[in-house]
């Protein structure tokens, strides 16, 4: 489950960084200085993700070809990565450390409420697949 929550993780910061940093432009990681400290905190970031994502896959390709995958947790470890990143990031960085919000000159209210929010249904799904995986998991008992 660690493993795809890495994946997970990885995977929701590269949405980040795509969308709201490079698509649309709204912020940078670290928006409290100049542009190019902006640009190479994420530069940083993306950098982060990336090792995050080789480093997750290699993990779990050892997991197949070492036949201890359990599919039920690995997409519970995913969707809790997910969340868990995303709530991170939006409780975190946004509001306690202030190092850059989700958009500027607009109100951040409806913009946080959807970041937190979609966060915590990630986060939920996670916890919803690992119990349904734990039960799997008690229910057929242990191995031969």
């Amino acid at each position: 489950m660690v493993v795809c929550g890495v994946i997970g993780a990885a995977v929701m910061a590269a949405a980040d960084e795509i969308v709201f940093h490079q698509v649309l432009g709204w912020h940078h990681f670290y928006d409290r200085s100049t542009t190019g400290v902006g640009l190479l905190s994420d530069g940083l970031l993306h950098t982060a993700e990336l090792l995050a994502l080789v480093a997750g896959f290699f993990l779990y390709a050892d997991l197949r070809r070492r036949g201890t995958l359990a599919p039920a947790h690995a997409w519970a470890g995913l969707f809790l990565g997910l969340g868990a990143f995303q709530l991170f990031d939006g409780i975190v960085d946004h509001k306690l450390l202030r190092l850059h919000q989700i958009r500027y000159g607009v109100d951040l209210a409806p913009y946080d409420w959807a970041w937190n929010l979609g966060g915590l249904a990630l986060l939920l799904t996670g916890v919803v697949l690992g119990v349904r995986a734990a039960r799997l998991g008690r229910a057929a008992g242990p191995a031969s």
